[in-house]
């Protein structure tokens, strides 16, 4: 759950950049051109079909090679859409993630509207409750999208999509996975969404978001594993990657052939005004790390490179001990069995497999609604330091031969917007038209990598910790 997060982190830096979004013309968000925009009309026009989902997953090649810093990412900067033939696609969700909510920039809806224009066309919303796939319906409707949803049919289940006649000749181009991971990345039936996507529709592109799962990381993989053998193009929405200050980040590592020392992040919630009792149930949502944390396990990851699960330690303040009594709480959180309640602060440590050591601490701490997250990347010579990348992202570095910080900053950025743009563009130029910077078997990764967190701060606190408040 992520909200405003504003970092209140100064700036120290002698000399600062900030990078427009239309300099020059562009590649791509990352890679490759984009053509999206803004709805300019809702008459369907037509041309060549979009060509089907090709291969596995596209990786991105070396950010220092392809990273442009004056693409434009903002949807208010993109060329209108071309026409087209249309563009389905089934939203698997009626929820925050997929239609948004005041809560945060989240809402891949809106993204695909400005991507694809009038052609885009949502075949079918699957939820089970129909209540909440009417009310986000209703809005579109009374939109300047209609086009996109007039036809749209709600169904209970997915089973109950694919049985429906009328879908039958409406083969998507897309499948757009907003549910909760409590029903994917699972291999047993009712929690196996992906088994069920790769077996109806071998060839269409599916984008999913995080977590991957809530169950066995075991499980998690030989899903991947499936996915990867069936070659659909599939992207994990962990949308940081997308970041420019992270792909400079990137290619100033790759353009000075760099080997990251250590990676340091930190993430410190606003919780006052985090109401859904949900949350605070780890049985619920998995606790703060696997559901929160996430992104930053993923960056430390995205720069770290892989980790030694086995080298990882972890403490964690605890709600039964005297520091960790919140005074603005929320909710009753006595109506949460005591061993499901989630933990204030959760520092943890680990070597990643190049010999490098990570670090995170997460902590719910703060009142108000700013969240301060950072993340610090150290190599030879180099300090990187990444700064509220949720809301506002600041890179501050400092290189060899100078011991201040410069600064960069991308005006109008929006990494929600590049990973639907990216995973559209492959899907309708094939190959190589733009980088898919998360895969699903690297998202399970991440998935690990939080589980192992959890599960060793839950160890130390059974040894070590004070149950007593």
């Amino acid at each position: 759950m992520i909200r405003s997060l504003i970092s209140n982190s100064a700036a120290r830096a002698a000399r600062s950049t900030t990078v427009g979004a239309a300099a020059r013309p562009a590649t791509s968000a990352l890679v490759s051109k984009p053509s999206r925009g803004l709805f300019t009309s809702t008459k369907t026009h037509f041309g060549s079909a979009p060509k089907p989902a090709l291969a596995a997953a596209e990786t991105a090649a070396p950010a220092a090679e392809q990273f442009d810093p004056h693409a434009p990412t903002a949807m208010d900067k993109q060329t209108p859409p071309a026409p087209g033939e249309d563009f389905r696609v089934v939203i698997v969700g009626a929820g925050n993630i997929n239609f948004g909510s005041d809560e945060g920039p989240w809402n891949h809806s809106f993204r695909l509207e400005h991507k694809l224009g009038p052609r885009l066309k949502v075949t079918a919303l699957i939820d089970p409750s129909a209540a909440r796939a009417d009310q986000a319906l209703t809005v579109k409707r009374n939109s300047f999208v209609l086009s996109a949803y007039k036809d749209t049919i709600v169904y209970p289940s997915f089973e109950a999509y694919l049985a429906a006649p009328e879908q039958k000749a409406l083969k998507p181009h897309a499948i757009w996975v907003g549910s909760p991971p409590a029903y994917r990345g699972r291999e047993e039936e009712g929690r196996n969404l992906e088994m069920q996507l790769i077996r109806a529709f071998p060839d269409v592109a599916f984008f999913i978001e995080k977590p991957v799962s809530t169950g066995p990381v075991e499980q998690a993989f030989n899903i991947a594993k499936r996915l990867e053998e069936s070659k659909n193009v599939v992207s994990v929405g962990y949308m940081l990657r997308y970041l420019k200050v992270v792909q400079k980040m990137k290619q100033i590592l790759e353009e000075n052939n760099l080997k990251v020392m250590a990676t340091n992040a930190r993430y410190v919630m606003a919780y006052e005004h985090t109401a859904k009792p949900d949350w605070w149930d780890k049985n619920q949502t998995l606790g703060p790390i696997v559901e929160q944390a996430t992104h930053f396990c993923d960056l430390s990851r995205y720069f770290g490179g892989e980790v030694d699960l086995s080298t990882v330690m972890a403490h964690s303040l605890e709600h039964s001990e005297p520091a960790g009594q919140l005074s603005k709480m929320p909710i009753d959180e006595s109506k949460i069995p005591p061993d499901q309640r989630i933990p204030r602060v959760t520092c943890a440590t680990w070597k990643y497999e190049s010999g490098a050591v990570g670090s995170l601490t997460h902590a719910v701490a703060l009142q108000g609604f700013n969240y301060q997250t950072e993340l610090d990347v150290y190599a030879d010579g180099y300090s990187l330091r990444l700064v509220d990348p949720y809301n506002a992202p600041v890179l501050y570095f400092r290189r060899p031969g100078d011991d201040h910080e410069e600064v960069v900053r991308y005006q109008n950025d929006d990494p929600f917007f590049s990973e639907v743009s990216n995973i559209i563009d492959i899907i309708e130029k094939g190959p190589g038209a733009a980088p898919i910077l998360s895969s699903y078997e690297d998202a399970v990764k991440t998935y690990a990598l939080t589980w192992a967190i959890r599960q060793a701060s839950e160890r130390t606190f059974k040894a070590y910790g004070k149950p007593d408040a």
